[in-house]
């Protein structure tokens, strides 16, 4: 088990944590004789939430610790017993570990829709039931992470994010995730201390407005907080009225404490209001009393899209505070978790999906997927699947929409890289999964190499996720078998 600065990742053992169905067709498989078939399942989203051009892979981290302790324990087995499972089958799951491979794209790259984020592939029992927890970890984290990727890619350079999310998340453990993967994402601290001390960081923050009502005037507040840190002065305006009131005492305070003593104001923040208009006011007032290196953080439900429009309108800030829109982020991920080939007789046999709605239709077959990148602008230019037993050229390649092979084009003068590391191989852990700074400094980096229209907040440019035209050709000769076979049992 990874710890985090004595927490451990994940508070308990998660094997249980699936949908009965996985049980019912592992007895089911395990009565067939089928435990030792191996197979392989991707993982994949089919739309980036929010109508965005991009998302942002996370969650890995967890998926790591969960399949290292991925063990039926005398819990687990006495629940499974009560359902009626018969012993044989206890039995079996009593000596089950983890014994596949995993290939996954690292937490922090971005990613596009129906391509293999990560894929699995093992003896079928194991496969089925990692499953469900396996959905919930990386749809939660790549939630947050995508959430606040948005909120980093419309915000300065120079302004500083704050991650004020706790209180919004839906239970303390997606708080926690939310923190984390809003740090990996871009973000610069977090006032959710037991997250901060799990990262080994300082959690950032400053008062309430319940401090200010505790006190016989708004003055007296900040007043006491000044004395109380007089080197972290930073004092929340809005609780009577910002420009009356609020920024005339943090004034004051300045001049008639913090200055006296040696001390500097180091901002106010606005948390409600017209944020661009009252910044703007704020800022002169604090420039005109010989505070301009006093900052203005902003709050308030802030989102990428109010975020651009408060910097089209001049707004004054130099932080963040970011909450709603990291921790409980309106859309969804969706990712699905899908089979896409048997191995028999040392073959692997495609299996794929099909669906009346076409973009529900799987990209089948245990793939090998590649980033290419323009050779003399360094951006990314598409995603490429390829068969694993497909040589795919380094000079040129003919690729092609997994949907409509008549929407192909011809690249050239590019770089390929491999997406999916190796993270397991026959049940052992051999990739060293980064520190979260580390992954941060990595998704800044690969963020740098997705172009500008792909990461704009309204309408992006769709990003390519394509298949070599072989794939393609394979896929379309599976479909048209696989509903010849239909129609011929009917």
């Amino acid at each position: 088990m990874k710890i985090y600065n004595g927490y451990k990742r994940l508070p308990r053992n998660y094997t249980l944590m699936t949908d009965e169905y996985e049980f019912t067709m592992s007895n089911g498989y395990y009565q067939n004789g089928m435990q030792n078939q191996i197979a392989a399942f991707d993982v994949f989203f089919r739309k980036v939430p929010n109508n965005g051009g991009y998302a942002i892979m996370a969650g890995l981290d967890k998926v790591i610790e969960y399949i290292k302790d991925f063990s039926f324990g005398e819990q687990e087995l006495s629940y499974l017993e009560r359902k009626g499972y018969g012993k044989s089958f206890v039995e079996y799951l009593k000596n089950l570990k983890f014994s596949g491979d995993i290939y996954a794209i690292p937490d922090g790259t971005p990613v596009f829709p129906n391509e293999p984020i990560i894929t699995v592939k093992a003896p079928i029992i194991e496969a089925q039931i990692i499953e469900t927890a396996i959905l919930s970890m990386v749809n939660g984290a790549m939630e947050h992470a995508t959430g606040a990727r948005r909120i980093v890619e419309a915000t300065p350079d120079d302004v500083t994010i704050m991650e004020f999310g706790a209180r919004r998340a839906d239970g303390c453990e997606a708080a926690i995730d939310a923190s984390i993967y809003g740090i990996m994402a871009g973000c610069d601290g977090t006032s959710n201390d037991i997250a901060a001390d799990m990262l080994n960081m300082k959690g950032l923050g400053t008062q309430a407005h319940s401090w200010i009502e505790s006190y016989d005037t708004e003055y007296d507040a900040f007043l006491a907080y000044a004395k109380a840190y007089p080197d972290n002065c930073l004092l929340l305006v809005d609780t009577i009225d910002t420009l009356r009131s609020g920024v005339p005492n943090a004034i004051r305070v300045a001049k008639e404490y913090l200055v006296p003593n040696g001390y500097r104001l180091k901002g106010i923040r606005i948390d409600s209001g017209d944020l661009a208009y009252l910044s703007k006011k704020a800022r002169k007032m604090l420039d005109d009393a010989g505070l301009e290196d006093a900052g203005i953080c902003l709050s308030n439900g802030l989102t990428a899209e109010s975020i651009e429009s408060l910097i089209i309108q001049g707004a004054e800030f130099s932080s963040l505070g970011v909450g709603d829109n990291i921790s409980k982020p309106e859309g969804r991920m969706g990712c699905v978790y899908k089979e896409v080939a048997l191995k028999k007789d040392g073959n692997w046999i495609p299996k794929i999906k099909l669906s009346n709605d076409v973009s529900k239709t799987i990209n089948p077959d245990f793939k090998k997927l590649y980033r290419a990148y323009d050779k003399e602008t360094g951006y990314a230019i598409a995603d490429i699947m390829a068969r694993r037993i497909e040589n795919v050229s380094r000079d040129k390649i003919v690729i092609a929409d997994p949907a409509n092979i008549l929407k192909h084009t011809t690249i050239t003068n590019f770089k390929l890289e491999k997406l999916q590391k190796t993270i397991f191989k026959n049940g052992e852990l051999v990739y060293d999964d980064p520190e979260i700074l580390e992954k941060q400094k990595y998704c800044n980096e690969q963020m740098k190499k997705i172009y500008p229209e792909v990461k704009r907040t309204k309408m992006p440019h769709e990003y390519y996720v394509d298949g070599t035209e072989e794939y393609v050709e394979f896929k379309n000769v599976l479909i048209d078998e696989t509903k010849k076979i239909a129609k011929n049992k009917i």
